[in-house]
């Protein structure tokens, strides 16, 4: 087997704004394991709020090259690297961050399934293609503009919005979900302030954004006090969604059965099987499990569509906030997102639906750092792009 990666910029089709930051692009590192022929590509992005800088990244991915390269096959690669309590505990991929494990992951997934003729999903355990209603996310923006948004989206067939909360001035949050209400009357309302309150706040807020409609809240406290987030699920006329809270299977456990949902994003947990891991974890504690992503192409976006029929709440729209998706395979646009069915991730460059060979620019950063070789199996062209860390969404 051989690892190689490359960097690419996904730009956002207009800023988004949270409590925390404000996004205008990430970089985005295209992983790539090639063997026989044939090669299997994951995502890694950027992220400064889960601390890692594109450097990062790429630091990584070098470390465990040489591990990755022993392995005869990706088949042997995918058995050997379970989670702990299935495998010999991901021995070559020990100490990754989530997000590059994640990618790593996905890559040997994709080229598992391309060696089989089978999709992601039955690898994983599900029959029939995954499809599932996405939120769309609307960012702190004024009212008008949230309901004209809002509008928009429900007439293209969106059934679940996601309003950022977290403004200065609690009024202008409550300005922005009522707007986004009367504009789009039959749309389920999710509320994220990404722990912009404390918890009085939360207690004093909730009640009031139930009232115009909101059916769920993501993380509405600043994380850190998993026992203060509780006492907010207990008391709130909603579901409250653990987010930053529950970043990897331990957070999970500790709030199993204390909040009404944990927010899963495989860049946070590592991938497809802790995904799997956290679902089984939850079964029976009456905490459900929501699928999460960060902004990142319809590659980083693929893996998490494969696992959509586990979860009650899917938020994947990470892709459709670009300006320009250099892959396509997974849908959205009208709301719902579907795993394809074709072999491994099911995912291709945009491009090569056109007939245009994948998105354009040069290849890669060469050297240790990019595959320098054509472009099989269809992968677009990196972007060679500086590589800023971005914000985190």
């Amino acid at each position: 087997m051989k690892l190689t990666w490359r960097t690419a910029d996904l730009r956002l089709a207009e800023p988004l704004r949270i409590s925390r930051s404000v996004m205008t692009r990430r970089d985005a590192v295209w992983v790539t394991v090639e063997h026989g022929g044939l090669r299997g590509w994951g995502e890694a992005v950027s992220s400064a709020y889960l601390g890692l800088p594109t450097e990062r990244i790429l630091k990584h991915l070098e470390s465990v090259r040489a591990a990755t390269e022993r392995f005869p096959d990706p088949e042997t690669a995918w058995a050997e690297t379970a989670p702990p309590e299935t495998g010999t505990g991901r021995t070559a991929w020990t100490g990754l961050p989530p997000g590059v494990l994640a990618a790593i992951e996905a890559a040997v997934l994709d080229l598992v399934g391309k060696r089989a003729g089978e999709p992601a999903h039955r690898l994983l355990g599900t029959p029939e293609a995954p499809a599932a209603a996405t939120a769309r996310t609307i960012g702190i923006i004024a009212p008008v503009p949230a309901a004209a948004q809002a509008a928009r989206l429900a007439l293209g067939g969106f059934t679940t919005l996601k309003v950022k909360a977290g403004s200065p001035d609690p009024a202008e949050d409550l300005a922005r979900v009522d707007a986004v209400r009367i504009a789009a009357p039959g749309a389920d309302l999710l509320l994220d302030p990404n722990g912009a309150w404390t918890e009085r706040q939360a207690l004093e807020l909730l009640p009031r954004f139930a009232a115009l409609g909101v059916t769920a809240v993501e993380q509405p406290i600043a994380p850190g006090s998993p026992d203060a987030l509780a006492r907010v699920a207990e008391r709130s006329p909603v579901p409250v969604i653990a987010d930053e809270d529950a970043i990897s299977y331990e957070d999970a456990l500790a709030l199993a059965g204390r909040v009404h949902g944990i927010n899963v994003k495989l860049a946070k947990c590592g991938g497809v099987r802790a995904a799997l891991r956290v679902h089984e974890a939850l079964r029976g504690t009456g905490t459900e499990l929501m699928l999460g992503c960060l902004t990142a192409s319809s590659l980083g976006i693929a893996p998490a569509v494969h696992l959509a029929d586990r979860a009650r709440w899917v938020d994947l729209d990470g892709h459709l906030l670009l300006a320009a998706d250099p892959w396509s395979g997974i849908g959205g646009t009208d709301g719902t997102v579907r795993a394809a069915d074709r072999a491994g991730l099911g995912v291709r460059p945009a491009g090569a639906e056109r007939g245009a060979g994948g998105p354009g620019g040069p290849h890669g950063d060469g050297g240790r750092h990019g595959s320098g070789r054509p472009h099989g199996d269809g992968g677009p062209h990196g972007s060679g792009r500086p590589h800023g860390a971005g914000a985190a969404r």
